[in-house]
């Protein structure tokens, strides 16, 4: 029987009844319509990036996505879901074509990408995205989507998020065939590039700057390294259409919702600081100690106790700014508060 732990990020979940692995698209499609015929749950994941599952497992089929393909059309990339997404970005390169240069070294499969509307430093998947082909497992239906029917807009969000109704089986994005990236907008990163917001950089500096960012924060996967034990992001950064007065000091941001805060400077500063929970009770979950934001699995933990302390968290948020935290991962038979 198949551990969940064994494959996602974190290294939390119990037994899978059921485990297959795809490796072409209409075995996926098969595998799926199948199991929905005679009622049979399904999971379907690719590379665990975003996942929590509980202790107890998945008692239904896991279905772990690893289809291939990758063909590039002049400024067009075409990628099959289960194609591991930083391969994808390196891939784009090698062409050429820059647009996907700040989402290096994001980990999981190009499935996700949509799903989570994936960004970082300045980029967002809505951005660069130009169709997808998706299968409807209500109504049977496999159709090419434009990205104006994917309900983009607010930070993180999509139709595809925390519903099992739709799999993505390949997505299409337009770039733009240079060397030069697009104007760095993020202050961070263009600091670490040496040049001025709004500048534009090699698209391989701006790659490798990205890359050893997120290697400093902890966002690099690497098994000796408990720090990467997580799923990234655990909480989402809240979009409000006020601020309460409590949190006026927190970095807002404009959102098409409202306003957007910075989720790691609420934690911090309601006195959760990176490494927090090394000393609470056993010390299996902790914050990261290189990013607020992650919390981290240090080698023992369990889903219930991973669970406990992201509830204490956003109870200790909520009681310093009156913002409630949620999860911007996927939850799996487990919850918090």
């Amino acid at each position: 029987m198949r551990t969940l732990a064994e494959l996602t990020t974190m290294r939390l979940g119990g037994p899978a009844g059921e485990y297959e692995v795809t490796r072409s698209t209409e075995d996926l499609v098969a595998l799926i319509r199948e199991a929905d015929a005679v009622g049979k749950p399904v999971l379907v994941m690719g590379g665990g990036s975003n996942l929590v599952i509980g202790d107890q497992g998945f008692e239904g089929l896991v279905v772990q996505v690893t289809t291939s393909g990758l063909t590039v059309h002049r400024e067009f990339v075409t990628v099959a879901a289960g194609v591991e997404w930083d391969t994808v970005v390196e891939a784009s390169l090698d062409a050429g074509l820059a647009g996907l240069e700040p989402l290096s070294g994001i980990p999981g499969s190009t499935g996700g990408t949509p799903v989570q509307n994936v960004g970082a430093y300045g980029a967002l998947t809505s951005d660069l995205l130009r169709r997808l082909t998706v299968y409807d497992r209500t109504t049977g239906a496999i159709d090419q989507w434009l990205p104006s029917r994917c309900g983009f807009g607010s930070h993180r969000q999509s139709v595809f998020k925390h519903t099992d109704r739709y799999v993505v089986l390949d997505v299409t994005f337009q770039l733009t065939r240079s060397t030069r990236s697009r104007p760095i907008t993020y202050a961070g990163l263009a600091d670490r590039l040496g040049v001025l917001p709004g500048a534009t950089a090699p698209t391989s500096e701006v790659r490798q700057a990205v890359l050893a960012v997120r290697r400093e924060r902890g966002m690099i996967l690497d098994a000796g390294d408990h720090d990467t034990w997580s799923v990234g992001s655990f909480f989402i950064n809240p979009v409000l259409t006020s601020v309460p007065d409590k949190a006026r000091d927190c970095p807002q941001y404009p959102d098409p919702a409202g306003t957007k805060l910075s989720a790691a400077w609420l934690i911090d500063h309601a006195g959760f600081s990176r490494g927090y929970g090394r000393d609470r009770g056993r010390g299996a979950v902790a914050l990261s100690s290189k990013h607020a934001l992650a919390v981290t699995n240090r080698g023992t933990a369990t889903t219930t106790e991973v669970m406990e302390f992201a509830a204490h968290i956003r109870e200790g948020v909520e009681q310093t700014f009156d913002i409630r935290l949620g999860p911007e991962c996927d939850l799996v038979n487990c919850k918090f508060g």
